[in-house]
């Protein structure tokens, strides 16, 4: 992960401002997440896992102002970035470590993730989610805006070439454009959306399933089972 996190660490500056012309339909993407991360609580403790520079966490405290958030990251130059947004914010604390590998702490009432996971080997995405399922109370929930593989070849190609549509057609200068498409054929481990929702199954989650979808972008949740509503 080490060549992730210095890849990161060097466009962190920057990362924000490129967001909404590196992916297509960013609002409505992020909404989507944010919509799905449910909690009884007003006050949820929530684990943000390759929080980057706290776009995701900034969209959840509009939802869940006095809620107690965790941003984990190993680009500790994103982290920094995350730390001037929110100063001065009681409730949120940072920690610079290697996802795929810390104890994630918890335990947590959700989970989220966007555009981070990707980056994960098949095997250390696969353990991901089982420890994200541990990490969860009774009832959590777990949101992952990420990326995919097509399904088939065919599909996968498609999607790369939409996606380099859109970012012909925006703003990005050229070198822009070609750093991110560094980024993205060097640093992406894409997997098969039909793949990762058995893998979330596997790891123990009941309710799985796919609530924003456009092309190569996902939005998947998965609710850890309740006992106290099976009257277990």
């Amino acid at each position: 992960m080490e060549h992730i996190r210095k890849a990161f660490d060097a466009v962190a500056a920057e990362y924000d401002a490129q967001r909404e012309h590196v992916i297509p339909d960013m609002r409505n993407y992020y909404s989507a997440a944010v919509w799905a991360a449910e909690s009884p609580s007003h006050t949820p403790a929530i684990l943000d896992i390759g929080a980057g520079t706290g776009l995701l966490t900034a969209l959840l405290l509009e939802k869940y102002p006095a809620a107690n958030v965790t941003l984990l990251d190993i680009a500790e130059k994103m982290l920094a970035v995350a730390r001037e947004r929110f100063s001065g914010r009681e409730n949120v604390c940072f920690r610079a470590g290697d996802y795929a590998q810390v104890d994630l702490g918890g335990p947590y009432d959700l989970a989220c993730s966007a555009l981070s996971i990707h980056h994960l080997d098949p095997g250390d995405k696969r353990r991901l989610f089982g420890r994200v399922y541990r990490a969860l109370v009774p009832g959590g929930i777990f949101v992952n805006a990420d990326q995919t593989e097509g399904e088939t070849p065919y599909f996968t190609e498609r999607y790369r070439e939409y996606w380099n549509d859109f970012l012909k057609s925006g703003p990005l200068t050229s070198e822009e454009r070609t750093e991110i498409l560094t980024r993205r054929d060097t640093l992406d481990r894409n997997e098969k959306l039909s793949v990762q929702l058995q893998w979330l199954h596997e790891a123990g989650f009941t309710d799985v399933d796919v609530v924003y979808r456009n092309r190569t972008f996902i939005v998947t949740v998965a609710r850890k089972e309740n006992t106290a509503e099976t009257g277990q």
